[in-house]
């Protein structure tokens, strides 16, 4: 499969390293080497030509590589996106935009070629990014100093607990650090708030049910499919799950 591959780097050197490179692979692999030195240049061009993947830096003038892949997310077609940079921090906010990989400078040219490879097997699965297909969504977490990916999928709930939301799944809870409104609003399609603490995937639902709590009294709760745990729900959200529940 032949690619066309936007470099967008702020330094000159930089995108000719990274010319030189792709240079070397098998020149029926890459199609089309174009450059941009900010993220403005880098959408006129993506506003003309097809453009497989990106070769993108993050320290940009004015808008910086994250934001560019962010904006990038609201396309139908997005190209693939390899971040490219000097700096290791933002890796796990790389992922968190479905990145298919996250090159540290200098770029060994067998980092680049696996990298190359990977973006094209999501392009040959239509595995794109997940601003293309809900199915592919994914959650990227920090746990015990590992980065797992949980696809959206397969979450059940969300619950506020203190600074951080508890992301449950049918085997398992996590630790996410964000906060209950900002999921609410980036997954209002598939979850709903049952109460001010607790989001909880609509597909999920399987019963309304009546419960007495010591603290609140009697009030109502729902059941979700593969738990025994019962989530609280509020008065003011009671209208809504009802509506969720018979429309699934």
């Amino acid at each position: 499969m032949e690619l066309n591959i936007l470099i967008v780097d702020d330094e000159a050197l930089a995108r000719s390293r990274l010319q030189i490179l792709l240079s070397d692979l098998d020149p029926s692999w890459v199609k089309l080497v174009q450059e941009a030195a900010n993220a403005p240049t880098a959408m006129a061009i993506l506003d003309r030509e097809r453009i497989d993947v990106i070769l993108l830096d993050i320290q940009l003038p004015g808008t910086d590589g994250l934001g560019l892949a962010n904006h990038l997310r609201t396309q139908r077609r997005p190209p693939a996106v390899i971040f490219v940079t000097a700096h290791s921090e933002h890796a796990l906010r790389a992922f968190e935009l479905d990145a298919v990989d996250y090159l540290t400078k200098p770029v060994r040219l067998e980092r680049l070629k696996d990298a190359l490879l990977k973006a094209q097997r999501r392009i040959q699965n239509g595995k794109r990014l997940e601003s293309e297909s809900g199915a592919s969504e994914a959650l990227v977490i920090q746990d015990r100093g590992r980065t797992e990916r949980v696809p959206l999928a397969e979450v059940l709930y969300f619950k506020a607990e203190l600074k951080y939301v508890t992301v449950r799944t049918a085997v398992r809870s996590y630790i996410l650090d964000g906060s209950l409104s900002e999921l609410e609003t980036r997954y209002a399609d598939s979850f709903i708030r049952v109460h001010r603490n607790a989001l909880v995937s609509k597909k999920a639902v399987r019963s309304l049910e009546k419960h007495f709590d010591a603290t609140e009294g009697e009030g109502w709760s729902v059941r979700l499919q593969g738990l025994e745990e019962r989530l609280a729900v509020s008065r003011r959200q009671l209208a809504t799950v009802r509506e969720a529940l018979s429309s699934h």
